[in-house]
């Protein structure tokens, strides 16, 4: 990805300065934590100790300069750097050790709750594209939130992705931490389809419309006040027309 692209009225370019990523912190603690009962007493800047080791991208209104969406990305070698990601907190990653190309977690993906023009997703899904490109990812991975913590809210959404999108079993995240939803617990469940798709976060919804797969449970993170699960793409399964959209997006941001 070149360093600034624009699409519309947005521009995507990556943090360079302690502000940009202070800005950034902002914005995530707005989207994660501001109604999501953390404790009101402490700073309002999401921030933990992954950033130091990510690059962040910042996606702005061009005429006002908000931000309006960032996330960050953490490149690994290969799946021998998986137990560095994030995600490998909350999940058994041995399985994807075994990835032998460069990997790329993205994490804190997250849209201003006040703007919701689908060109912000579609500029930030071509830099993504873009630094995927340049680094020869060869699979993106993370960790797709739901919000609130009442699993039962999304039945229907994880009901389908038991029944459609669950992770190969030779690549596929085991339960870790100690508080999960089990969707094999919903084996006689049958999903309302229209209010799966409506219940399922847009960025995952994405990742599951280029070929994305998904770990077979939730982990309830009462911190962030999210249900999350695994998500992982492998670049090459990506159809190609969708490859080509993306990367028609990635050359204009």
């Amino acid at each position: 990805m070149r360093d600034e692209g624009q699409l519309g009225r947005y521009r995507a370019r990556f943090a360079d300065t302690d502000e940009d990523l202070r800005r950034a912190q902002a914005l995530r603690y707005r989207a994660f934590r501001e109604k999501g009962g953390a404790d009101e007493a402490r700073v309002q800047s999401d921030e933990d100790a992954f950033d130091t080791h990510c690059r962040h991208i910042l996606v702005e209104e061009t005429q006002s300069g908000t931000l309006v969406c960032c996330f960050r990305l953490l490149h690994l070698l290969d799946g021998q750097e998986v137990t560095r990601s994030y995600s490998a907190q909350f999940y058994d990653l041995a399985a994807l050790q075994a990835f032998q190309g460069p990997m790329a977690e993205m994490g804190r993906f997250c849209i201003h709750p006040d703007w919701h023009d689908p060109d912000i997703l579609r500029i930030a899904w071509g830099a993504m594209t873009g630094f995927v490109d340049e680094m020869g990812v060869e699979m993106l991975f993370g960790c797709s939130s739901f919000h609130g913590v009442q699993a039962q809210d999304y039945w229907d959404a994880f009901a389908l992705l038991r029944a459609r999108h669950l992770a190969p079993a030779h690549w596929s995240p085991q339960v870790k931490s100690g508080d999960v939803f089990e969707f094999a617990s919903l084996a006689g469940h049958r999903p309302d389809l229209k209010r799966a798709q409506a219940n399922m976060p847009p960025l995952l919804r994405t990742y599951l419309l280029m070929g994305g797969w998904v770990s077979d449970h939730a982990v309830i993170d009462r911190d962030m006040n999210t249900l999350h699960v695994f998500t992982g793409l492998e670049i090459a399964a990506v159809p190609p027309a969708r490859a080509r959209l993306l990367r028609n997006l990635a050359a204009s941001s």
